[in-house]
């Protein structure tokens, strides 16, 4: 089922209810060999899903495939209630926080990146000029919540780790698509900003799907809607090309 969300001057979105993902017999190989399944996978629309998986390529892969960013070499999958249909997919949801996607250069201020991402996401006739602290302040103040806002005229690389993670979260949700997929939460070494973040995307899931991993205990109560252990089901996978390295 899918229901129309307003709420705020962004454009409405979607919001899927009752099955997000339903795979069944899902499995990949790469130029190196097998990466992961086969596989059944069943996650419930709406807040966040947590995979408890070990870090690797094969969780990375599964996740990109999980939005589209990957086609699968057999099994079935239905996401958005599209079957088998990663290009559409693809278009209804938003990834972040993996290495291999968002990585920026270490000479990129904020700034910068928020600019960038206004003229990318804006008609090719509109002139989009150099966005200022409110322009960054409209981009991100949803995902940040009570946490401050990046400086302006800081370089991404220089950030505080939770800082970074969110600001590429906000760059990459600027379209509020239903579908959230974000990685390297794990990552995080310390677990009091690791449950901050986790904190914002449950946040965020009121209004998304959000897709996440996370090798480590969870928090009590902390809002998360599912956790699919994977863990003996997904390895690491046979390739050494993807990771959500930092």
């Amino acid at each position: 089922m899918v229901e129309t969300f307003v709420g705020d001057d962004r454009s409405p979105t979607e919001r899927i209810t009752g099955t997000l993902v339903s795979a069944r017999g899902i499995e990949l190989r790469g130029p190196w060999g097998h990466v992961f399944g086969p596989l059944d996978l069943d996650i419930d629309a709406g807040g966040v899903t947590v995979l408890a998986a070990q870090a690797g390529a094969a969780r990375t892969a599964l996740m990109m495939a999980l939005c589209g960013r990957m086609r699968l070499t057999r099994g079935s999958i239905t996401v958005l209630g599209l079957k088998d249909k990663p290009n559409k997919v693809f278009t209804r949801s938003a990834i972040a926080c993996f290495k291999e996607l968002d990585e920026v250069s270490p000479s990129v201020t904020v700034q910068d990146l928020v600019t960038e991402q206004l003229r990318w996401t804006s008609p090719w006739y509109k002139l989009v000029p150099r966005v200022s602290e409110q322009g960054v302040a409209d981009m991100c103040a949803d995902v940040f919540g009570d946490i401050p806002l990046p400086a302006l005229h800081a370089f991404v690389d220089d950030l505080p780790e939770l800082q970074q993670l969110l600001l590429r979260i906000a760059v990459a949700n600027t379209r509020r698509p239903p579908l959230l997929v974000v990685g390297r939460v794990d990552r995080i070494a310390d677990d009091a900003e690791r449950f901050e973040l986790l904190e914002r995307l449950v946040a965020l899931g009121e209004r998304q799907s959000i897709i996440t991993a996370d090798v480590n205990p969870l928090p009590p109560d902390c809002g998360i809607a599912g956790v699919v252990d994977l863990r003996g089901l997904l390895g690491a996978g046979d390739i050494g090309v993807m990771t959500e390295g930092r």
